[in-house]
């Protein structure tokens, strides 16, 4: 199955550079691009990618809204792309907004070429590009300049004490194969406590699920 991508940024050689890398791919193809985020909008509604690459800064319209525009469209408008964010270090606190609005993760625009094609496959397949440290970092310092939550939400009463689990221990950075390390669990179940995990709260994908373990005080930033 061939991965449906869109490119949008302001800067005409990095749409060109992503479009000329992402293409060579055999299972992607680059359906369209645009400079901004409300043409980025315009076009994702005409193409339906899988996935869209957005840049964070952008005139017209910025990633942040075009992201909430593609994830929460009005009504009659059925098609949810997956969003990957490009960002740099200087705007982590509108990439966090970003997450929670439902992007599925972030790349940095400096990243290796072989990053940006794994960070698409990975995406398109339902997967949050929340493995690498740095994001885990991120949030934390993100979550630090919060309240902290003296009492757990109601919501996480719905889950047993296995998903409660794994929820801490995907807001803590693991992978799948390293939970299933840690709890002596095959990686395939672990796969089915997230997808039960997700559908009990609600959430969009792993990227949420990490926000939401946080906010509700499961995970307390700094915790080990």
């Amino acid at each position: 199955m061939t991965i449906r991508v869109i490119i949008v940024d302001d800067q005409s050689m990095v749409r060109a550079g992503f479009a000329a890398l992402l293409s060579a791919q055999s299972d992607i193809d680059v359906v369209g691009e645009a400079p901004d985020g409300r043409q980025g909008v315009h076009v994702s509604r005409s193409t339906h990618p899988d996935v869209v690459l957005m840049d964070v800064r952008m005139p017209e319209m910025d990633g942040l809204a075009a992201t909430r525009e593609l994830l929460t469209p009005p009504p009659g408008v059925v098609h949810r792309p997956k969003v990957l964010m490009l960002t740099t270090f200087d705007v982590d606190d509108y990439v966090y907004a970003a997450l929670r609005a439902g992007a599925s993760g972030f790349l940095l625009k400096d990243a290796p070429p072989a990053d940006l094609i794994s960070a698409v496959r990975v995406v398109a397949a339902g997967e949050a590009l929340l493995a690498p440290t740095v994001t885990k970092r991120l949030i934390e310092d993100f979550a630090k300049t919060r309240p902290t939550r003296r009492d757990r939400s109601p919501r996480l009463k719905s889950l047993t004490p296995r998903e409660i689990e794994v929820l801490e221990l995907i807001a803590r950075g693991l992978s799948n194969q390293e939970i299933a390390q840690k709890l002596v669990l095959a990686e395939q179940t672990v796969k089915t406590h997230i997808g039960r995990v997700l559908a009990k709260l609600g959430l969009r994908d792993r990227a949420q699920a990490v926000i939401f373990a946080y906010e509700s005080g499961l995970v307390t930033p700094g915790d080990q």
